[in-house]
């Protein structure tokens, strides 16, 4: 019940992240649950996918209102992402913990850089219109993305915006709306194949993080409508580098993550 009731605070955190920056819940979500409320790294990734699954169809819906989101190029980004994140979801039955957190760390660093770059590089006040882009770069990002978050456990968000807002030339805030709905298709994918395969759910903790996030997430994007989103992407990029040291630090001086 401790658990539960300290999983709150930390849902409404991870939510606030994901509905004001289009991402990057479930980069946080992983080492919360694996650190301080003890889940082992195989369910912490797979509670981590439902929890940011939510918290993004709270956020995208919220935008998509707002008329925000570019449905036609989210479509095509998410199919080749589901069958991306198979294959990650395959791979990741067959690594050990520490081996994937290693692995995680420098996914983060550069996800760190690439979100400081969109910050500076991107007018985050212009929604703009929807770009035309081709297929091929498009079905190329979403397969890389689609591996990371069937591997890792994560919503993918944090790389997906820096793709939408740099190679494929979004405004940050189509960007933005247009991550969560990826998120949300691909998150619930991977999921299935997490299920599929046999991954287990604390299901009062899930709720718990779940609700608090999905609250979380409906205020992040209230909240995303007031505050400079170069501020908000410059504020996650230094979050997500310190996470990554953390990681490093741990798995290779401390001991690493509990293994159950």
């Amino acid at each position: 019940m401790n658990t539960v009731v300290l999983a709150i605070p930390f849902g409404i955190a991870i939510g606030l992240v994901v509905g004001a920056v289009g991402g990057g819940g479930a980069i946080l979500a992983l080492p919360l649950l694996v650190y301080v409320l003890g889940v082992g790294v195989g369910p912490a990734s797979t509670v981590s996918l439902i929890v940011v699954a939510i918290a993004a169809a709270v956020g995208a819906g919220a935008l998509a209102w707002r008329g925000h989101v570019c449905w036609r190029i989210a479509l095509m980004f998410s199919v080749p992402a589901a069958a991306g994140s198979l294959l990650g979801t395959l791979a990741n039955t067959i690594v050990d913990a520490k081996v994937l957190i290693l692995a995680f760390v420098p996914v983060m660093l550069v996800a760190a850089g690439g979100t400081w770059q969109r910050a500076a590089a991107v007018n985050s006040d212009d929604t703009g219109r929807c770009p035309d882009v081709r297929l091929g770069p498009v079905v190329v990002a979403g397969l890389g993305v689609g591996g990371l978050t069937g591997f890792f456990g994560v919503g993918g968000g944090f790389l997906i915006v820096p793709v939408l807002a740099l190679w494929l030339r979004f405004s940050f805030r189509r960007a933005v709306a247009t991550s969560l709905v990826i998120i949300m298709l691909t998150g619930s994918a991977a999921l299935a194949s997490h299920l599929a395969l046999g991954a287990s759910v604390d299901v009062p903790l899930t709720v718990a993080l779940g609700l608090a996030t999905a609250v979380g997430a409906l205020v992040g994007t209230l909240f995303a409508q007031r505050v400079p989103q170069a501020m908000l992407g410059r504020a996650f990029a230094v979050v997500v580098a310190l996470l990554a040291l953390f990681l490093l630090v741990d798995t290779l001086l401390l001991g690493g993550p509990p293994a159950s």
